[in-house]
């Protein structure tokens, strides 16, 4: 995969128009399409750099009065796409990041920047749904290499006021840590 966009839009039948501007822009392949809380629609893509910022920028077009936000990630890194579908299966954590964003796109891009700056495993990505529009990131690795980590995710896109909250746990309980894998 060498990219992944998307588009957050507060209007689900806008958003399914969205995303049929997308696929006709250019050659991307779906990851996502659907409704998430609260109201929300989000077209996830993929593709080659080229393509995906193509089809982003025409549903960005199409859906302008209803966009929430947007993002382009070249060179996704490969962990992302797994923590979206919470296909990390991690034993022995010694420190839970935790990133919490008001858009779905921020969570997508403080993963990336997350996992690309330091030694961490990223244990899952939660875009949305039952958060009320929230979302979230997880990931483990060392004290030090965590919050690394947490710290780039907050500053991928600087002080645009998406990231509502973060931590950094040393040593989480390990009841925790099977509860939410």
């Amino acid at each position: 995969m060498e990219a992944l966009g998307m588009v957050e839009l507060n209007s689900i039948s806008q958003g399914i128009f969205a995303a049929d501007a997308i696929l006709k822009a250019a050659n991307v392949a779906i990851v996502k399409a659907s409704a998430v809380c609260p109201g929300k629609y989000v077209v996830i893509v993929t593709g080659s750099v080229a393509d995906v910022k193509a089809s982003i920028e025409a549903g960005c077009v199409a859906s302008s009065q209803n966009l929430i936000d947007s993002m382009i990630i070249p060179r996704v890194h490969e962990q992302v796409i797994l923590a979206m579908r919470g296909a990390v299966d991690l034993k022995g954590v010694e420190a839970l990041g935790v990133i919490e964003t008001f858009s779905l796109a921020q969570a997508l891009l403080s993963a990336d920047a997350a996992v690309k700056a330091a030694d961490v495993e990223l244990m899952e990505i939660r875009l949305g749904t039952g958060l009320g529009g929230k979302s979230f990131v997880l990931l483990t690795g060392s004290v030090s290499s965590a919050r690394a980590a947490v710290q780039a995710g907050i500053q991928e896109r600087g002080n645009d006021g998406m990231i509502t909250n973060a931590v950094v746990i040393p040593a989480p309980h390990e009841e925790l840590t099977e509860a939410l894998q």
